[in-house]
């Protein structure tokens, strides 16, 4: 108050001074500062202000420090877990951003990215367009160049808006904190995160100069979509996906655009999660955010008003590059595969880094899940560069063949449960296909059809991964290759196809395969029922080794993984009856073992695995493993020649256009025609293909192609495809180089043993390979001679009441003590030794008597044959026709003068014509049977003038004719039951069912 007093009185002083008229002011104001008045007035006043002031001040230092210490206490409290890093953990950290791995073909072309949450492409600062850089910085940060990882006021804004709620929120990260954010924090909305990452960004600068942190954080940014509808991020793989150019390529407008996105991508990128471009109102948000950067950088003079007013009217909707197909669109078998067969590759590089083995991966399930977990995260985030097998080339041309191919069959329907609403509900069960091409001598998996997948459902690959029956195709990986390895049988080997069951321990009942026709062929060499495809001779074969475990010690080392342990016992793995199934790459890579001289070279899809630095992570070494000597192998490859050369296979030949390839391999069926498929292979490359329903039903449909050729007419058009680009690899000039060892020797077909004298006169001696070690050395003792008659076309042993002028004196006969050896004594009827293609000369080789003559068939009705029938003379010969009895074995011709006088026997044969005499003039004829019993005689015949035999013989004829229909028809159907019989092998396109086509074929179920 009294303060407040001195003032008033002082203000009424000066005015009364200034008032004043007799003396100037400036006197006045002097004579009053004289008296000090003024001074004293003043330092009570500075006194008293400068004590408030000073009191003030010291009252908001205070509350100044306390607030400090309580924020810097908070602050310390926020990030005192947070470790002190150091410098090569934080560059570990802010460059450790994911990237995306990418596909290659063969030849390094390009594939495709691997499929990922975020994809992004790294690109370093150089390879940036400056208009661009800046732009960033414009939107971002614009003191970047200048603070130190943060800026304070920013920070205080920022903090200002939180307490307050403000709507307006302005930000406060630097692109040094967003950086921290996206690779070292998390997006979590928090002071303690917030706290962390102001410490680590002004930490962060002290470790690294401004454009290593520039490029940083231009690669991990997210900018949205891509026309092929990913998630990206990095600033090249935006250029890229939205202009479909460079980072360093795009103008002002662009920069522009990309800088804009990385605040809200979802909102500003034009593309739709399917690749698809927004409409105008969607498209708008972008072009109006590019608009606020131009201005931005027009503000800050990174560009000028003629560049501004330029890039403001840029057309940049018409910038957007086209919507594209990702790999999974355009190859959806390959990138599937090749991804699944990377991670496997990974996981097994990764657990080695860490210590483990292989081994250890597969007997620890938690240490495969493991690594198998970070196996997938490595190959998404890694940014690896995958390198397959595959030519780029013949893999577009085989998809386009199996897309196009007309003779499938038709399309089947399965009744399936609907799994939302429980309803019974028709769905498509097409024909399926598989096929695999294969390098022999590398492994190399050139191309593969996987099937024809319509959708991302269907991709499930036939070729790699669906395991099934494979029928016979295994007949000469299981049976005949180990066989001749074990020297059991050679090409030639003789063996007897006919009705038999075998028994093998802890099967629960004998097991009797059949062929499939239904029909059994006799003794056949090893080399024609593999090349017709019989599948009891197989069964026999494998019966004779199964002892000797040929799954285990042939089948598994030729790389076939799905064997079960009940597999390694069963006697119808012989005929390709496996539990689980067997794949078409396992199969035909199993075949290419013989194109390598027995050994098994593993086939391969990804030939090495890089980093985007060029190390190498994988890279595959062969590691081939010996099966088969080259003997063998070479043996086994000039059997399955023959599969297409007159066996299951002879419709191929006709399909190819290069005819001259050295080309083998082997046809299979499963049962019921569920499954058909082929392998086949020359010098270079195996190639299998398979045809089947997913939901397993018959192939075989009525139609110009069997189920057979279907499958073998489609492997041809793949193998032309392929030849017709690329020649060299598909259609080699050289043939399969028969190694030292093996040598051509005859051999009896009846015994397999060295050619006899007796097996010569018979006609029987074949001449085939053998391997060296397995020739056979001792010589054929199957025939013997006796005593002959031919009873109904059939040689047989004469018996105590044949009679003499009908036996043939020694005559060719089996040998009694070999067809003991053999076992073929208890076949009950040795015509079954016959083989179907040289049964004439088989039948002129008696049966022994004894034991054996209820073989032949000669039965003793008691009674005598019935005369022959149809005699005639003409000329100096007479004629007639067989009665209808089969035990017949000759003909006694009895003359006379004339038909009243007395007959007299003239002759007598074993055929059914006779030369007579000329002092004869009637005739009649007799039937003598096995037993020597004799018919009645035929009609007398007479010797007639040319004109009397004419009439005779039209009246005959007359006669005959109104025979002919009713026999006919019985010869019709007697052809019929023969073809039944008989069955056909090969390929036959005119055949109609399914007995009566194709192949022996059994699942041994």
């Amino acid at each position: 108050m009294k303060l407040g007093n001195g003032f008033q009185r002082f203000f009424e002083r000066v005015k009364s001074i200034w008032n004043s008229s007799d003396e100037s002011f400036l006197q006045r104001v002097i004579t009053f500062w004289k008296t000090g008045k003024i001074q004293k007035i003043s330092r009570i006043t500075y006194d008293v202000t400068w004590n408030i002031i000073l009191y003030f001040l010291i009252i908001g230092l205070i509350g100044i420090f306390f607030v400090g210490g309580i924020g810097a206490g908070y602050f310390a409290s926020l990030v005192k877990d947070e470790p002190i890093r150091t410098y090569a953990e934080m560059e570990e950290d802010i460059y450790n951003y994911s990237e995306t791995s990418k596909l290659f073909f063969s030849d390094n072309v390009y594939l495709g990215d691997v499929r990922a949450d975020l994809h992004r492409e790294e690109t370093t600062l150089d390879k940036i367009s400056p208009q661009l850089i800046q732009a960033v910085i414009a939107t971002e940060d614009e003191y970047f160049k200048e603070h130190q990882g943060i800026v304070p006021k920013a920070i205080l804004r920022a903090i200002f808006q939180e307490i307050t709620n403000s709507s307006m929120q302005s930000g406060g990260s630097t692109l040094t904190q967003q950086l921290i954010k996206n690779q070292i924090l998390t997006n979590e909305v928090s002071f303690e995160r917030k706290a962390k990452e102001i410490l680590l960004a002004l930490r962060l600068e002290r470790f690294f100069d401004k454009d290593e942190i520039l490029e940083a954080y231009l690669n991990i940014i997210p900018y949205g979509r891509d026309a092929a509808g990913r998630n990206i991020a990095g600033v090249q793989t935006a250029a890229q996906g939205i202009f479909g150019i460079d980072a360093d390529e795009v103008n002002l407008a662009q920069a522009a655009y990309l800088a804009g996105l990385p605040q809200s991508p979802s909102y500003y990128t034009p593309f739709t999660p399917y690749g698809e471009l927004k409409d105008e109102e969607g498209i708008q948000p972008g072009i109006d955010r590019m608009k606020t950067v131009l201005a931005r950088m027009l503000e800050l003079e990174y560009i000028t008003k003629e560049e501004y007013d330029e890039a403001i009217e840029y057309d940049i909707v018409s910038d957007f590059t086209e919507a594209k197909e990702s790999p999974i669109d355009s190859y959806p078998y390959l990138t599937f595969e090749l991804e699944e067969r990377a991670k496997e590759i990974l996981r097994v590089v990764l657990a080695k880094e860490d210590g483990y083995s292989e081994k250890d991966l597969e007997n620890d399930e938690d240490l495969y899940e493991e690594y198998d977990i970070l196996a997938e995260w490595a190959l998404r985030n890694n940014g690896y560069e995958i390198h397959s097998t595959i030519d780029k080339e013949i893999y577009d041309k085989f998809q386009e063949v199996a897309r196009n191919y007309e003779y499938y069959g038709p399309d089947r329907t399965i009744v399936v449960t609907d799994e939302e609403t429980g309803e019974k509900v028709e769905k498509p069960n097409p024909v399926q296909v598989g096929a695999e091409l294969i390098e022999n001598a590398t492994g190399r998996i050139i191309a593969f059809v996987g099937g024809r997948g319509a959708n991302e459902e269907e991709y499930y690959n036939h070729a790699t991964q669906a395991k099934r029956p494979i029928g016979s195709t295994i007949k000469p990986l299981i049976d005949y290759a180990p066989a001749m390895e074990l020297g059991v049988v050679q090409p030639g080997t003789p063996i007897l196809d006919t009705n038999e069951s075998f028994q093998y321990p802890g099967m629960p009942k004998p097991w009797n395969p059949g062929n499939y026709s239904g029909a059994h062929y006799g003794i056949v060499s090893a080399r024609e029922a593999l090349a017709k495809s019989h599948n009891v001779p197989a069964a026999k074969v494998y019966m004779q080794i199964i002892n000797e475990n040929p799954a285990k010690n042939y089948l598994e080392k030729m790389g076939i993984t799905t064997l079960t342990e009940e597999d390694y016992y069963i006697p119808s793995l012989s005929l390709g009856a496996v539990t689980e199934g067997i794949t078409i790459e396992e199969n035909t890579n199993a075949f290419a073992t013989f194109a390598n001289g027995g050994k098994f070279v593993d086939a391969y899809m990804i030939e090495k695995i890089t980093t985007k630095d060029g190390e190498v992570v994988y890279e595959h070494k062969p590691e081939p493993v010996e099966v088969f000597s080259p003997q063998t192998a070479y043996l086994t490859i000039d059997m399955l020649r023959d599969v297409l050369r007159y066996g299951t296979a002879t419709y191929i030949p006709t399909q190819l256009k290069y005819r001259n390839v050295d080309w083998a391999g082997k046809t299979g069926t499963s049962q019921d025609w569920k499954d058909a498929l082929f392998v086949g292979f020359n010098p270079n490359v195996s190639i299998g293909v398979w045809m089947g329903y997913d939901t397993p039903a018959s192939l075989h449909t009525p139609g110009a192609l069997t189920y057979s050729q279907r499958v073998n007419r489609l492997w041809a058009e793949l193998v032309n495809a392929a030849t017709d680009i690329n020649p060299e690899l598909m259609a080699p000039a050289e043939r399969f180089q028969m190694p030292e060892g093996i040598v051509s020797r005859s051999y009896c077909a009846i015994s397999g043993m060295l050619p006899s004298d007796l097996c010569a006169e018979a006609g029987l001696v074949k001449t085939d390979l053998f391997n060296a070690k397995f020739v056979p050395t001792k010589k054929d003792d199957s025939l013997v001679r006796g005593s002959l008659v031919m009873v109904d076309g059939k040689a047989v042993l004469a018996g105590p009441n044949t009679p003499k002028e009908f036996v043939e004196g020694d005559g060719l006969m089996f040998n009694p003590e070999f067809l003991k050896r053999m076992g073929y004594d208890k076949l009950g009827d040795l015509s079954k030794l016959f083989p179907r293609g040289e049964r004439e000369k088989w039948e002129k080789i008696a049966f022994p008597s004894g034991d054996y003559s209820s073989s032949t068939g000669v039965k003793d009705d008691g009674k005598a044959p019935n005369s022959p029938t149809s005699v005639n003379v003409s000329g100096n010969q007479i004629t007639w026709k067989k009665p209808g009895n089969k035990d017949i074995v000759g003909y006694r011709i009895y003359g006379a003068a004339d038909a009243d006088g007395k007959f007299a026997k003239i002759g007598s044969t074993t055929d059914q014509s006779y030369r007579i005499s000329g002092k004869y003039n009637a005739f009649y004829v007799t039937a003598v049977d096995y037993f020597g019993m004799e018919s009645g005689p035929s009609k007398i015949v007479t010797v007639k003038s040319a004109k009397q035999q004419n009439d005779t013989a039209e009246k005959d004829k007359e006669k005959e004719t109104k025979k002919k229909p009713q026999k006919q028809k019985g010869d019709k159907k007697q052809k019929q039951n023969d073809q039944k019989q008989n069955g056909s092998e090969g390929n036959n396109e005119n055949e109609e069912t399914p007995d009566e086509q194709g192949e022996d074929e059994e699942n041994g179920t």
